[in-house]
């Protein structure tokens, strides 16, 4: 039998699981301060938002079955005649920098924001275009076929959706007359994770619940994936889009579907999800501090081997364009195309980047140690 519809929010654990899940968030927060200490720091860091972005980019579509690969999209991005797998990514990394960008101005995460950020993320991509930016108006499901009897999972109504959404907002922003949430669905010897939660935990709930409302008929995974992100950006566990999960989730798909649809029906299973998704995070700060701090010493190493200024700005440059070309330094730094060439022939010269001696028009130069930092 397929799980059916999900409680609103707050949620309640077993108290001894939320012992355990402290001492994991304990954990978690400090490494995550550490990171954000460390990306201040860093050289390269501004350089290094744009790439990263991309690289969530790619891991958050493959997870929804796409084939492309990081490097293909550090190919690809300015090519014509993209494939649609190209285009999702792009559309992904527009929406959720768009995203970022109303949030760090202000705007908190809405029904709104939401439904604009759906529009940016559907546009020319596989899935229909007809209802982006829209809630779904009818039933649907999520299952291994296109039939309803092999459903997994049969989310909430239609007509509950506008109800649901609100009760997440208020969850995420708290309610605008600060009036407490309803806790009555809530077992009496639980512990409550409600509006005034860690917001680590807090952003594990606000994402499960969006998966599992599924307000729109296509882009739920990927939309709910940004929410990721935002809420950290909101709730400023970060203070710029550089710490990302989907990397981690996408290693371990089934056991991520399979924890999702675990909070769902007459009997969630909250503690669970919230391990897996503290989990997540605490290897991931691992994985982006080693790969911060690899950047930075590639770019240090680098500078130290350059005498000009121009030398220096465009192997800088690099690290947000590992893939780049003449032409792209100099409309991205103003300078001459012949200061560009030269530049990037000097990297070249000192082993920093890589061409193709043999190619002779739109020559691209290639930062391969910063992609295998990257790629790690």
């Amino acid at each position: 039998m397929p799980r059916e519809g999900v409680s609103k929010l707050p949620i309640g654990v077993p108290v001894n699981e939320a012992l355990t899940i402290m001492e994991i968030l304990s954990q978690v927060n400090l490494k995550l301060g550490r990171l954000e200490e460390k990306f201040n720091h860093s050289i390269v860091n501004q350089a290094l938002v744009q790439i990263l972005l991309l690289s969530e980019s790619v891991e958050s579509t493959r997870i929804e079955g796409t084939q492309v690969t990081f490097t293909d999209m550090v190919e690809e991005q300015n090519s014509t005649n993209q494939r649609w797998e190209i285009i999702e990514v792009h559309n992904y990394r527009r929406a959720l920098y768009e995203g970022y960008e109303r949030i760090r101005h202000g705007y908190p995460i809405s029904s709104r924001l939401i439904k604009d950020l759906h529009e940016i993320l559907m546009q020319d991509g596989r899935g229909s275009t007809q209802s982006s930016g829209q809630f779904r108006k009818v039933q649907n499901f999520i299952g291994p076929t296109n039939s309803i009897e092999d459903a997994t999972y049969i989310p909430i109504s239609a007509d509950k959706i506008d109800e649901y959404m609100q009760n997440l907002e208020f969850f995420t922003n708290h309610h605008p007359y600060k009036q407490p949430l309803c806790k009555s669905h809530i077992k009496d010897d639980q512990y409550i994770f409600d509006e005034n939660a860690n917001p680590l935990i807090k952003t594990a709930i606000i994402h499960a619940q969006f998966e599992s409302i599924h307000p729109f008929l296509d882009g739920n995974g990927r939309l709910g994936r940004i929410l990721i992100v935002l809420s950290f950006i909101q709730s400023k566990i970060i203070s710029q889009p550089i710490f990302f999960v989907s990397e981690e989730l996408e290693k371990e798909r089934a056991r991520y579907y399979d924890m999702l649809n675990g909070v769902r029906g007459n009997q969630p299973n909250w503690a669970d999800w919230i391990l897996f998704f503290l989990n997540a995070c605490n290897r991931m700060a691992d994985r982006i501090h080693s790969k911060l701090e690899n950047a930075d010493e590639l770019a240090k190493s680098g500078i130290s081997q350059l005498k000009l200024e121009s030398e220096k700005n465009v192997w800088l440059y690099t690290f947000s364009d590992p893939f780049t070309t003449a032409k792209k330094v100099s409309e991205k730094l103003n300078i001459s195309s012949n200061t560009a060439r030269n530049s990037l022939n000097k990297l070249v010269e000192k082993k920093l980047l890589f061409t193709d001696s043999e190619a002779k028009r739109n020559k691209k130069y290639r930062n391969y140690d910063l992609m295998r930092i990257l790629r790690d």
